[in-house]
């Protein structure tokens, strides 16, 4: 079963584990689209690329994707659920400094990149540690779109889409 757990109100984490993880890199290549992506301008048009999730080598791991918004409005990316673990934050990172954050903007027209070295979604607290080759379902949600629901395959440890 999988529970919503608020970004707000979920445990912190050491910034050290955490770069540990997260590393230095960029998106790559799967992608899912919101089911709100109407034909009028005013909405936002979600769709979800690149994700995927080093093999967690603790309890704890992180995902990394981009979701463009070719829509005319912003939305925001609220919360993210997961059957593997009920304690998934979003951080951001700056100065080699992660934090956590409620949410995160995405731009009317623009996108929003979780990436090695940069904002992620961490997993703390994992109830089974996937395997390299496996995926992880996650579903993504947000203040005005429908929840996205994203296939992130899990890759070697120190996997770098900007090398492969």
């Amino acid at each position: 079963m999988i529970r919503r757990t608020p970004l707000a109100l979920c445990g912190g984490l050491t910034a050290t584990l955490v770069l540990a993880v997260t590393g230095c890199s960029s998106s790559s290549d799967s992608s899912s689209s919101s089911g709100s992506s109407s034909s009028s301008g005013g909405t936002p048009r979600l769709k979800v690329s690149g994700g995927y999730m080093p093999k967690p080598v603790s309890d704890m791991a992180a995902g990394f994707l981009t979701v463009v918004n070719s829509g005319r409005s912003g939305d925001r990316l609220t919360s993210i659920t997961s059957d593997i673990s009920d304690d998934i934050t979003i951080h951001k990172t700056e100065n080699q400094t992660m934090r956590k954050v409620d949410s995160f903007d995405i731009p009317a027209n623009g996108e929003l990149d979780l990436d090695r070295g940069g904002n992620h979604i961490m997993f703390a607290n994992l109830k089974k540690r996937p395997a390299q080759g496996q995926e992880v379902g996650i579903e993504l949600h947000f203040e005005k779109a429908d929840p996205i629901k994203v296939e992130l395959p899990v890759k070697e440890t120190n996997y770098n889409p900007a090398t492969h």
